[in-house]
């Protein structure tokens, strides 16, 4: 199932270039008062409404996918846990150039382990990034982004992919600097979820998928998900042996070598297997 947020917070199945209509099926999710939930009302019960979208569904009429703005798939994530330099490839040419460390300590992942995104950076593609600081580099950063479905803490690696809701693309946009990375990766727009979430039975293995990223058509980045230096369920292992998790929780997994700046005017295609693909512009 393909699952996307698009326009004035509609909800759709997307079903090959066609998006159908299921936002009804949110009433299921009932009020909500103040204080609000922590984590995503949808997320959490989409087991429960999976049957519900898929007959929605049937009778809803078809939109097609190129004519709507796509949102990040994930409403109202609690927080985002990224991993940095989880690529061997990345680490090496982090190392290596100076436009990317800033003189920064870069060190593999057990060492520099996992940071946090503000939620407020999360945009969908056809949002669009936006770039501050334009006097310095700003770099794309392609990941295979995750989606937490229930709540986990100090869960084994060998059992974290059950906890799973599903898989998107995610760019981890990044202005380079000596800063902390939370503060230079975290404007508005420099984490975009897309182009929709998909649930795990259509991803099958999480550590097995291509992943790439054009820039106005130059290929930049192109890996697959089995370089990476910590596998998915150990991500999730660590991340819930510090944090509890929560439906709706992202978790970046890292980016691959070939990490490169973008500047206003330029187009970005981001591409995962399995997944999908989603345009982003550069404004």
């Amino acid at each position: 199932m393909k699952i996307c947020r698009y326009d004035e917070h509609r909800v759709g199945l997307v079903q090959g270039d066609a998006v159908r209509d299921v936002t009804a099926v949110l009433e299921a999710l009932g009020a909500f008062a103040y204080p609000l939930p922590g984590f995503d009302p949808f997320i959490a019960k989409l087991d429960f409404l999976k049957p519900r979208l898929e007959a929605a569904a049937q009778t809803a009429k078809a939109l097609s996918l190129d004519r709507v703005k796509l949102l990040a798939p994930v409403a109202n994530p609690g927080k985002i846990i990224a991993a940095p330099v989880n690529y061997t490839k990345h680490l090496q040419e982090a190392l290596a150039d100076k436009g990317i460390h800033h003189g920064n300590l870069v060190s593999e992942i057990h060492k520099a382990g996992m940071f946090l995104k503000a939620t407020s950076a999360v945009v969908g593609p056809g949002e669009g990034v936006k770039l501050v600081h334009t006097d310095r580099r700003n770099d794309h950063e392609v990941e295979l982004a995750l989606v937490i479905g229930r709540t986990a803490k100090n869960v084994r690696a060998a059992e974290a992919l059950e906890y799973v809701a599903g898989y998107c693309i995610g760019l981890d946009m990044t202005i380079r600097g000596p800063e902390e990375r939370s503060l230079r990766k975290s404007p508005d727009s420099y984490c975009v979820l897309g182009p929709w979430l998909v649930t795990p039975d259509e991803v099958g293995a999480p550590g097995a998928l291509q992943v790439s990223i054009t820039v106005n058509g130059e290929p930049r980045q192109d890996a697959n998900t089995r370089e990476l230096i910590l596998s998915v369920g150990e991500l999730i292992a660590w991340g819930s042996s510090f944090y509890t998790l929560h439906p709706g929780d992202v978790i970046l997994t890292g980016t691959p070598q070939g990490v490169g700046p973008v500047k206003p005017g330029d187009t970005m295609l981001a591409c995962i297997e399995r997944i999908g693909s989603m345009r982003v512009a550069v404004s």
